[in-house]
C-alpha cells in the first residue's frame, strides 16, 4: 500500500512547492490535492486551466510524488442532496471540475460527499436527490475514465455498511465506488467490518484516528493514538486485495507547521508493516 497525505494537513495557503517538498522528505508516495473556490492561493480551483493543472502535476512528479486522487470541501456548501435545484447544480459543477482535473493529471478517483441530512433535507430526500445527481455525473466519470468515490463523513447519511453497499450497487457503474474513511466510521461502527462488506467497491482509503470516549470532533488524534484497531484494518484491506493509497487527513500541530506530516509518515510505515 502507498502512503498518501492530503493538502489539508498543511497550514492553509501553503504553497505547493512546500507541500510537495515536505511530503517527499517525509517519505510519502502520494499527495491528495483539493479543489478550492476561485482565487485560492495554492492548489486546484474552480478556475484552474489545463495548462495550470499540467504545471501542478509536473511539480509533483519532479518530487517523485503521485497524484492519485482529488478531494474538495466545496460540496459542504453545495450538497448534491439539496432540495434547491440551483444548489444541486452548483454541486454538480464542482464534481465535474474535479473529474476534469483528475483526467488531466492522471488521477483515477475524486472524493465526493454525496449529501447531508439536516433539518432542511430529510434522509429519504437526501438518498433520492444525491442518487439522481450522481446518475447525471456517472456518464462523465465513465467518459473521462475517473471513479467517483462516495465518502462516509459525519453527514448523518449512509450510516450502515449494508446501506452504503446498496447505494453504490443501485448506481451500478464501475466508475462509482466508495472513498472509505477509517477514522470517521468509529463513531458508529468498526472500520474492518465496513471494509470487508464493501470489498471491491472501495476505491480509496482515508486514514485518521479517533477516541470514541470523546465522541465529537475533539476526539480526532494522531494515527495510532486512538481506538482504530489498525492490525484488523490492514488485515481486512489485504483480504479485499486493496493495494492503493492510505491517505492521511490529520490535524496540524499548534507548535509546528509540518511535524505532524513527518510523524504521520512514520506512523503509516508502522501501520502498513504491522509493527
Amino acid at each position: 500500500m502507498l502512503k498518501g497525505v492530503n493538502q489539508w494537513c498543511f497550514p492553509e495557503g501553503t504553497d505547493l512547492k512546500t507541500v510537495f517538498e515536505v511530503s517527499q522528505k517525509a517519505g510519502f508516495d502520494a499527495v491528495e490535492l483539493n479543489v478550492y473556490d476561485a482565487g485560492a492561493p495554492a492548489g486546484f480551483t474552480m478556475d484552474t486551466t489545463p495548462p495550470e493543472a499540467d504545471a501542478i502535476a509536473k511539480q509533483a512528479a519532479d518530487q517523485g510524488l503521485k497524484l492519485r486522487s482529488i478531494s474538495t470541501g466545496l460540496l459542504w456548501g453545495a450538497p448534491l442532496s439539496s432540495p434547491d435545484a440551483s444548489v444541486r447544480e452548483r454541486g454538480r459543477a464542482i464534481v465535474q471540475k474535479q473529474l476534469e482535473i483528475a483526467e488531466r493529471i492522471g488521477a483515477d478517483t475524486v472524493l465526493v460527499v454525496p449529501g447531508t441530512v439536516n433539518s432542511d433535507s430529510s434522509y429519504d430526500d437526501c438518498y433520492e436527490y444525491s442518487k439522481r445527481e450522481l446518475e447525471l455525473l456517472i456518464p462523465e466519470a465513465e467518459r473521462r475514465g475517473v471513479k467517483i468515490g462516495v465518502e462516509n463523513v459525519w453527514n448523518k447519511f449512509l450510516l450502515s455498511p449494508l446501506e452504503m453497499k446498496r447505494y453504490v450497487d443501485e448506481l451500478n457503474s464501475p466508475n462509482l465506488g466508495v472513498y472509505f474513511d477509517v477514522g470517521n466510521i468509529l463513531l458508529y461502527g468498526f472500520p474492518e467490518q465496513w471494509i470487508r462488506i464493501l470489498g471491491s467497491r472501495i476505491a480509496k482509503i482515508h486514514v485518521k484516528d479517533f477516541k470514541t470516549s470523546v465522541g465529537n470532533g475533539g476526539g480526532f488524534v494522531p494515527l495510532m493514538a486512538g481506538d482504530v484497531n489498525w492490525r484488523k484494518v490492514v488485515e481486512a484491506l489485504k483480504e479485499i486485495g486493496y493495494t492503493d493509497t492510505l491517505t492521511a487527513e490529520i490535524g496540524i500541530y499548534q507548535s509546528s507547521s509540518y511535524q505532524a506530516v513527518y510523524d504521520t509518515a512514520n506512523q503509516l510505515n508502522a501501520i502498513i508493516s504491522g509493527n
